[in-house]
């Protein structure tokens, strides 16, 4: 593989960065990505060393735990980011509050093999500041030998008969955001009265739930000490693929469908060597790489018809249209997120 992606792309990326305006010829250019933990493949093909060799940049790789320690970075003083991986929301954040850099999408000619469904998003239509990373739903895992009763609502996750068993997933928007379509409302209300509800629902389940986690409720289901969790899609991949009694499914309510995307900082110092980076990300076989690393979902659709049947089948990993019609992208709330903070704190508190 190292060697097909090296004749596809060593070319058009030594001619664009041997273009590029930001630093002398013979320079040593070093870029700054700013990533969430595990995210790129450093195993199979390790991405970071290959782009290195095809184009003589170095990349200067570092990782943040959440959105909103990505926002505390980028909005310090002394940035040094040049690119970055944020959720959706976070990106419309960004873009009002003019965090970002507008794409030459010249530069990044990958581009076109992105799935048009995946371009033009609410948090950042036309992209002009972002390029789909990777997808996935919010969804249920459950073990098939604890639960064998059909699960098509979030309504499980109120069932007596689970108490001491039901995993919730450590936050805020994710949380509240399935209650609130399971009660029928948006993930994104700006409603005080749903917000309520919602949390009244979560405070009576509390005595059910076994614990709230984060990264470790994968662990935890895979191990059988959970009969059904809330969690990314991605994750039930990996999770599958590790305990074959598990089984994940998107509620009839819908759900969340969310995206990371890349952007480029307006604080980047080397912003076409940047777009070479994004450029490489979105040739067909590094992507194709790094989808079958993380286990996320891939938007590269050049990338998807390079899978295996078994992968692209399968409806965790790319769930039917039908399926994502049901399902919503988080939407920036604004001031408005203080009373989801609110809420959740009288949640954990109760």
């Amino acid at each position: 593989m190292k060697k097909l992606v090296l004749a596809v792309t060593i070319a058009l990326l030594l001619t664009m960065v041997s273009g590029c305006g930001d630093a002398q010829k013979g320079d040593a250019v070093t870029i700054n990505v700013l990533n969430w933990g595990d995210y790129i493949d450093d195993e199979t093909v390790d991405v970071i060393k290959l782009f290195e060799e095809t184009t003589g940049i170095h990349v200067n790789y570092t990782t943040t735990a959440s959105n909103e320690e990505m926002l505390v970075k980028l909005k310090s003083p002394d940035s040094i980011y040049d690119i970055c991986f944020p959720s959706d929301y976070t990106i419309e954040k960004m873009v009002a509050g003019d965090m970002l850099h507008p794409l030459n999408k010249e530069n990044i000619p990958n581009l076109s093999n992105i799935d048009e469904r995946f371009m033009d998003l609410p948090f950042d239509p036309g992209n002009t500041y972002s390029v789909p990373y990777m997808w996935g739903t919010v969804g249920i895992l459950y073990n098939t030998t604890m639960v064998t009763e059909p699960v098509t609502s979030w309504k499980i996750f109120w069932d007596e008969k689970y108490a001491g068993q039901i995993l919730m997933y450590d936050s805020i928007r994710d949380t509240i955001g399935i209650t609130l379509k399971m009660l029928g409302y948006s993930v994104n209300t700006r409603d005080e009265a749903h917000i309520r509800e919602a949390e009244a629902a979560l405070t009576a389940q509390k005595p059910l739930v076994k614990a709230y986690l984060d990264d470790p409720i994968k662990d935890t289901m895979i191990r059988g000490n959970g009969a059904m969790a809330v969690v990314y899609s991605g994750d039930a991949v990996l999770c599958i693929e590790e305990n074959p009694d598990l089984a994940y499914v998107v509620p009839d309510e819908g759900s969340n469908v969310w995206f990371d995307n890349i952007i480029i900082p307006k604080t980047s110092r080397h912003t076409a060597y940047a777009e070479a980076f994004i450029n490489f990300l979105c040739d067909a076989e590094i992507a194709r790489a790094n989808t079958e690393y993380i286990g996320y979902s891939t938007p590269n659709k050049a990338a998807l018809a390079l899978l295996d049947e078994e992968r692209i089948a399968d409806e965790t990993y790319n769930p039917s249209q039908e399926t994502l019609d049901r399902c919503e992208v988080f939407r920036d709330l604004g001031d408005f997120i203080e009373v989801y903070n609110k809420a959740w704190t009288r949640i954990k508190a109760a």
